[in-house]
């Protein structure tokens, strides 16, 4: 709730204004069953029609005010609460974007889908209702008991021996609700999770005819959450049937012993009228803090794991000691190191009493500026998380990963990845078009996205279009080759002329005519860029200036293309098999 509270805070002066609408309001609402009450023992006794005017006048008055008040107040509410919800998305937002590598992995996207969507709605609906009904609800109760006290005590205190019961169970109930809500979201977490797997991968469901296999998973995990929830919202459901039992039973109450006060001459027959009228209105009072104790529970659940988020350690530039900087006209240094990913999962419990399996051991490798590195290996021997620490996505467990002399850790994430130029293996065309998918909001100069554009080979094909560069690519680029994607990444990460050049598998698409005179072309034109190349092929590789070989984490190999075919078995393998096939 520290998260509500917080953002209630700095919208206090509207909030407020809402809420002292909402207080005369109910306090308007509560004056009507007394004007009635008034209007029936005193004023049509007398047979004076204009009192009967005038009270009956006020009485509409009353009501028409009371409603228009509820109108503003809960119009206010709303719009309150959606600026809230959007300010807490925003941030949460910005948040993500900021996580590290680990931080990233320990939530989860899946759990961050379902924070920035159903948790913030609920978050919504618990600003909403504090200013609304949060007020209503407690005013009708503790309004509608001292008015029928003031009318008659004896009536009164039937419904306030009811109240201490209603609240017990309200109390009870409700602290039993928040942590299994709180569960309630985390089997939503899956959910998210299996329909983003399911989306993102459907053309492979499709393709090995897996559909009744995905419905299936699916439909488990979706029991799971159903009969949590359920769970969930019958614990919660108790509270409404026994409050109005009990309710009921106080109605009957106030009527039989209104009645024998009245018989007996206590009390006239409008105040029972008016006893009725605020008995509906206490009763009210009641299921609306129970309504309230259920929206708070959903809200308090989804309120922590969004703040648990935005608590969530900024990373921060490390101070430096003299030690850690290096005089080196070195670009890149990895100095022996090593890591390990799960650091920051959430599920520790699946490594304990053993160690982590290491992604990469005691890797250590230099360029100068303007060099070219090859990485080659099997699927899963490291090749992207040497790209993921260079980049400070993650830290290294142990060693030393230093840019122009610095550690990685030291820079400013800015001023850091402004350095990079870079294409991953599951990069990302976006629904935009080819100009802006290229440009990418960073309002670069034509002149520089042509470059690009021509030393990607990407040039021909753009042509080919009717717009061109105003070409409007589909989600995901669904109207794109694979081929004609990898070269608008690759022009993407050129255009803003990068000092380090990373391309992750960029080529796998590229028959390889066009991967070499792509490769050519940035050679040429980048010659002052140092370019880092993760490949499968050793054609793409072998003209670097050093090539890396990985199995495992480990380095097998490094050198230049002939040193290796000397001395790695592993490389000479590749290059005998790979280069026997083309040309056989």
């Amino acid at each position: 709730m520290k998260l509500i509270f917080e953002y209630i805070g700095k919208h206090k002066n509207v909030i407020l204004i809402a809420i002292f609408i909402k207080l005369f309001a109910t306090l308007s609402e509560l004056l009507l069953p007394y004007i009635l009450e008034h209007i029936v023992d005193h004023v049509v006794l007398t047979n004076d029609l204009k009192q009967v005017l005038f009270w009956g006048m006020l009485m509409f008055v009353t009501a028409i005010t009371t409603r228009m008040l509820n109108v503003t107040a809960n119009g206010k509410a709303i719009d309150n609460a959606h600026t809230i919800s959007y300010e807490i998305r925003q941030a949460l937002f910005e948040k993500t974007m900021a996580l590290t590598g680990s931080q990233f992995d320990s939530i989860g996207l899946p759990s961050l889908i379902s924070r920035m969507t159903s948790d913030s709605y609920n978050v919504q609906s618990a600003v909403q209702q504090i200013q609304s009904l949060c007020i209503r609800a407690p005013m009708m109760l503790i309004g509608g008991v001292i008015v029928a006290m003031v009318m008659d005590f004896h009536l009164a205190m039937v419904m306030l021996i009811m109240l201490p019961v209603l609240i017990v169970i309200i109390l009870t109930v409700s602290s039993k609700g928040i942590p299994m809500y709180t569960k309630v979201q985390q089997k939503l977490d899956v959910i998210v999770r299996i329909m983003r797997e399911n989306i993102t991968g459907i053309r492979v469901v499709k393709a090995l005819s897996k559909e009744d296999y995905e419905i299936r998973r699916f439909a488990d995990a979706n029991r799971d959450m159903t009969k949590t929830d359920i769970s969930a919202a019958t614990v919660m459901a108790i509270p409404g049937p026994l409050m109005q039992l009990f309710l009921n039973i106080g109605l009957s109450v106030v009527v039989l012993y209104g009645s024998y006060r009245v018989n007996q001459g206590f009390i006239k027959p409008g105040v029972i009228l008016a006893f009725l009228t605020y008995f509906n209105m206490i009763a009210m009072g009641v299921m609306g803090l129970n309504r309230i104790f259920m929206t708070m529970s959903k809200a308090t659940a989804s309120a922590d794991r969004i703040y648990a988020v935005m608590q969530t350690e900024e990373e921060k530039p490390k101070i430096i000691d003299a030690q850690d900087e290096t005089e080196t006209d070195d670009m890149i240094v990895f100095d022996h190191v090593d890591f390990s990913y799960g650091k920051g999962s959430n599920n520790k419990e699946d490594f304990a009493g053993e160690e982590r399996e290491k992604a990469l051991y005691d890797i250590t490798f230099s360029m100068k500026k303007g060099e070219s590195l090859g990485i080659i290996g099997p699927t899963g021997c490291g090749k992207t998380t040497i790209i993921n620490l260079l980049m400070h996505f993650y830290d290294p467990d142990q060693g030393k990963v230093l840019v122009e002399g610095k550690p990685v850790s030291s820079y400013q994430k800015q001023e850091l990845r402004r350095k990079f130029g870079t294409v991953f293996q599951n990069d990302m065309i976006f629904q935009d078009t080819l100009h802006e998918n290229i440009d990418f909001g960073r309002n670069l100069e034509d002149e520089h996205i042509d470059d690009a554009v021509g030393a990607a080979m990407a040039k021909e094909f753009i042509d080919s279009l009717d717009e061109g560069l105003d070409y409007m690519a589909a989600i995901k680029g669904a109207n794109l080759s694979g081929g004609q994607k990898q070269r608008l990444y690759v022009a993407r990460a050129l255009a803003a002329k990068p000092e380090i050049l990373i391309l992750d598998d960029s080529s796998s698409a590229l028959d390889y005519k066009t991967d070499a005179a792509m490769r050519n072309a940035i050679n040429k034109y980048y010659p002052e860029t140092t370019l880092i190349m993760i490949a499968q092929r050793v054609s793409s590789v072998m003209n670097m200036d050093k090539i890396l070989v990985l199995d495992n984490g480990k380095c097998i190999g490094y050198g230049d293309h002939a040193t290796l075919l000397e001395t790695c078995d592993a490389y000479r393998e590749i290059y005998e098999i790979q280069m026997g096939a083309m040309q056989g």
